[in-house]
């Protein structure tokens, strides 16, 4: 699936640095909302995925590359990409950028599990049918 989620964020004063440039593990946090955010649109929010399915998303893995800095007052885009889907996880492209240019990318691989054991379990059947497999 080819499909790009796009999520603005503007760099605030606690996403960074005594110098004003974003500190490194914020990126991660700006991933965080952009992942959040994709689900809800997908119909997926976080309480439906606990209420309806009993299942929650885990980071399994993540391999992170910073390419150049943020800083304080910066309105960037954050993405999500569907990049994989397994049987219980799914990885998924993110990237930071300011206009055009690329400042983090990152591979997130998430894993599906049960409310109850923590143990991975299939993706409810309603996602899966919403993100298709990946191209």
């Amino acid at each position: 699936m080819e499909t790009v989620f796009n999520y603005p964020v503007r760099v605030y004063y606690q996403d960074t640095d005594t110098g004003g440039v974003v500190y490194h593990a914020s990126y991660l946090n700006f991933m965080e909302r952009a992942r959040y955010e994709w689900l809800r649109e997908l119909g997926f929010g976080v309480d439906a995925m606990i209420q309806s399915h009993r299942t929650i998303f885990l980071i399994r893995s993540l391999n992170i590359e910073y390419f150049k800095p943020a800083v304080l007052d910066d309105l960037l885009n954050v993405t999500v990409q569907v990049a994989e889907v397994g049987r219980s996880r799914i990885a998924l492209r993110q990237q930071v950028m300011r206009e055009q240019g690329t400042l983090v990318s990152a591979m997130v691989h998430v894993v599906c599990v049960g409310m109850d054991t923590f143990k991975p379990t299939g993706l409810p059947l309603p996602l899966r049918q919403k993100i298709g497999k990946p191209s």
